[in-house]
């Protein structure tokens, strides 16, 4: 089992994860602009403004040892988005995939889908997982939708559990998938990417 916060980049045929450093600071500004993702008030998204300073963050959480962020690329190569494991836990070898985020055009296609297929395959598979959370807001139907499709299980609502940028309090929706739930899992990701009727 490796460490769960080594850098590694993961590579299939809609995208491309690659360790998150500033070499991709413009282009991840430039995804953010396509949608304004920034302006949802139910999520947290760097405005391009602030791409700078959220990949300072995240690289100063993965020297912490509590992340591991990515930038995701599309099927060309083109910078669309982050993704990361955070809140590790090494001792009892679990991860929450989060702080995820997708310039508009990219969004609802099999780039997410094979992102968390990617993901989930090194979080069970290499790094000998027990299990990989999901948090959103509990508003956020969209992203629930999505988590719910990958196969993962709602454990629960952490009322009033973060203050959101705004000043609202933030309802999580806590989702997992377990070690055991996996090879199920993985099955039906890959019909997902093979055949979206699934």
């Amino acid at each position: 089992m490796g460490a769960l916060t080594d850098p590694i980049a993961l590579r299939g045929l809609h995208a491309t994860l690659l360790p998150l450093t500033h070499e991709h600071e413009a282009a991840l500004a430039e995804a953010s602009r396509d949608g304004a993702l920034w302006r949802l008030w139910y999520t947290t998204v760097p405005s391009p403004e602030r791409m700078h300073a959220e990949i300072e963050r995240r690289v100063a959480l993965h020297a912490a040892g509590t992340m591991l962020p990515f930038t995701v690329l599309d099927a060309n190569g083109v910078p669309v988005g982050m993704t990361s494991f955070m809140n590790i836990d090494a001792t009892h070898r679990r991860v929450e995939i989060g702080s995820t985020w997708y310039a508009a055009r990219v969004q609802r296609t099999a780039l997410n889908t094979e992102c968390k297929l990617m993901l989930l395959t090194h979080a069970f598979d290499t790094l000998g997982c027990i299990a990989v959370e999901f948090r959103t807001h509990r508003l956020n139907v969209q992203s629930r939708r999505a988590i719910e499709r990958l196969g993962a299980q709602l454990d629960g609502i952490l009322r009033a559990h973060q203050r959101m940028p705004n000043g609202t309090l933030r309802d999580t929706a806590v989702y997992s998938i377990t070690a055991s739930e996996w090879p199920a899992i993985r099955a039906h990701l890959q019909c997902l990417l093979d055949r979206p009727q699934c």
